[in-house]
């Protein structure tokens, strides 16, 4: 299957290459397209919103502003991106506002420029204030049945043939200015989300008791709480984060706008997704850039560290009368390096992310990879992620003195952390280890995966995702097995601040069927193939 894949990788980059001398098309640009257009908005609110967008539309960038200082450092290497019709300009790496290429207050927001003749607006004007975010819904046809979480495995198309709300996000935020070196400055962001979304993002012990105690379809999170200190005397900068935010690595974010496709790659769905703690960016050079991170685990809450619940069934892992209610709630390290070449064409970026010894866990997923991106020219760029993932002692289910019908192995009774008395929805899955005598195992994952994305118009933009995923005990997934899946997705901006993203998509599961299943429900998966078109709608303020 890898030989496979690799062929695959191969056939994309033959794709790309005879187009190399191409470029794309020059925007054409309004003369009159500039921020002074602002003042004949109006006076009102609403008014002034709507304006804005009836400005905006058809263009594929804010209003120029021709007094606006630079927008990076004169010798950082050039943006790689533009947004649209790209999810980023910079290529994505975590834990920090970008270094050396950020203005405070520099978020394009309708939702801002209609509140600038108010008192709030001004208020926030003044100290670099802003409020914005984003609606996106979307809707999918399937071949799986009608029922809740038949997609699944597949990410963020969580019902079959359904429209719903994934998100709707507000955030609340100054970013530091990191393109100036005279003077400390500060940021904090604080963001709220609401949807069926929610699901992916849930820390452990933070509201989380909508999806780990109702299995509700929508829900609400904070995805991102924290402050930064930027110092600009050390190196080339300094960045220093505390609170909660994403974790370091991938392609893929959860926050729609950052995102090639509506749905997720498998890669991005079941790996780390956030974590509490201190981070920090230190930009030795223009190019080279490392970070050092402490926090208290993977997905899961600072006040579970030390926790117990009580042991109902006391057995050869679990041995005490009471355990960790999340024995990945422990001190973890974040260590990573990025590398951007000059022309910007090249950017490598490898992590060790949120490891500690490893122990079966909420999602204690001790993650090892890194992503690549290579720009061909402008409008051919190719993205590559892949990563393993391992946890140690995960009872093994397939072993009945763990796990029965009957109801009756230790796993049943309230044995473990994450049985169904603690947890009775979404509980971490156990593992399908080799050998049944086993009454644990160590479970690992590998994935591999690539986006081919061709820009054909300033406000258009295909992409083409490969992927294969391996899940051989089944931890990630609930099914032991491979996986592979391929999407076509096409991203049309109708101004900067509204895009659709129509796609369609086939996954495989190889081994075992692993779609048009609900283990929250006991319905277990009947296919080992599924074919979804899907889209979405994503409207920002």
């Amino acid at each position: 299957m890898k030989k496979r894949f690799l062929l695959v990788l191969g056939l994309l980059g033959m794709i790309a290459g005879p187009s190399l001398a191409d470029e794309a098309p020059t925007p054409v640009v309004d003369p009159a397209y500039t921020t002074k257009a602002l003042d004949t908005l109006g006076d009102s609110f609403f008014v002034r919103l709507v304006n804005y967008y009836k400005l905006e539309w058809g263009h594929d960038a804010a209003p120029v502003d021709p007094a606006a200082p630079p927008s990076r450092r004169a010798d950082w290497p050039p943006a790689p991106e533009s947004t649209p019709p790209m999810p980023f300009t910079e290529y994505p790496y975590g834990g920090s506002t970008n270094l050396g290429a950020n203005r405070s207050a520099s978020v394009d927001s309708p939702l801002m420029v209609a509140m600038a003749e108010t008192s709030p607006g001004k208020w926030m004007a003044d100290h670099q204030l802003q409020l914005y975010g984003w609606i996106d819904a979307g809707g999918n046809a399937s071949t799986s049945r009608l029922h809740d979480g038949g997609n699944f495995p597949a990410a963020d198309m969580y019902s079959p043939n359904t429209v719903s709300l994934d998100q709707a996000v507000v955030y609340f935020e100054r970013t530091p200015d990191t393109v100036q070196k005279d003077h400390i400055d500060w940021g904090f962001r604080f963001a709220t989300t609401y949807g069926e979304n929610y699901r992916y993002t849930t820390t452990y012990g933070v509201a989380s008791w909508q999806l780990l105690n109702h299995n509700d379809v929508d829900g609400y999170d904070f995805p991102m709480v924290y402050g930064e200190i930027f110092v600009p005397q050390i190196a080339e900068g300094l960045m220093i984060r505390v609170g909660r935010y994403i974790t370091l690595p991938d392609i893929e974010a959860q926050l729609a706008p950052n995102d090639y496709l509506y749905s997720h790659s498998m890669t991005y769905a079941y790996d780390n997704y956030s974590t509490t703690g201190i981070q920090a960016t230190l930009a030795v050079t223009k190019n080279l850039f490392l970070q050092v991170g402490v926090s208290g685990g993977t997905d899961t809450a600072l006040w579970n560290a030390g926790a117990r619940l009580p042991n109902r069934d006391p057995n050869p892992l679990y041995s005490g009368s009471t355990f960790l209610k999340d024995p990945g709630a422990i001190p973890s390290f974040t260590l990573c390096a990025r590398y951007e070449t000059d022309s910007a064409k090249d950017s490598i970026y490898l992590c060790g992310d949120v490891l500690n010894k490893g122990e079966w866990g909420y999602n204690n997923l001790q993650w090892i990879g890194g992503t690549y991106y290579h720009k061909f020219n402008d409008r051919w760029h190719i993205a590559f992620e892949s990563w393993h993932i391992h946890q140690i002692k995960v009872a093994n289910l397939d072993n009945p003195l763990v796990h029965n019908a009957a109801g009756t192995g230790w796993y049943d009774m309230g044995g473990t952390p994450f049985s169904r008395q603690y947890i009775p929805f979404n509980a971490p899955n156990g593992a399908h280890c080799k050998n049944m005598i086993q009454q644990w195992c160590t479970t690992d994952e590998q994935t591999f995966l690539a986006f081919l994305n061709y820009q054909f118009s300033p406000l258009d933009n295909l992409s083409l995702r490969s992927e294969y995923f391996n899940d051989p005990q089944g931890q990630r997934t609930g099914v032991a097995t491979s996986y592979a899946d391929w999407a076509l997705s096409w991203q049309h901006w109708f101004s900067p601040q509204i895009e659709v993203r129509p796609e369609v998509a086939y996954y495989r599961s190889f081994n075992a069927p692993a779609f048009n299943g609900n283990a929250n429900f006991g319905i277990a998966p009947d296919k080992n193939w599924q074919v979804v078109a899907a889209g979405d709608i994503i409207i920002h303020f």
